[in-house]
C-alpha cells in the first residue's frame, strides 16, 4: 500500500521560514550592531530585521 500525496513530503523541515523567533531576531540585531546586551532589556517592539 502506498501513501497518499496529500500527507506531505519528507523534506518538509528544510523549507525556508518567513517568520523568525525573538531570540533569532536578537541574534540578527547583534550581528548588525544594533543590540547591546547591557543596555537593551526589552524584548517587545523589536525593530524589523531581514530574514536570514
Amino acid at each position: 500500500m502506498s501513501r497518499h500525496s496529500s500527507y506531505g513530503k519528507s523534506g518538509k523541515g528544510g523549507k525556508k521560514r518567513n517568520v523568525i523567533k525573538r531570540f533569532e531576531r536578537i541574534d540578527v540585531l547583534r550581528a548588525l550592531g544594533r543590540w547591546k546586551d547591557g543596555e537593551n532589556k526589552r524584548v517587545t517592539n523589536l525593530p524589523k530585521t531581514p530574514v536570514k
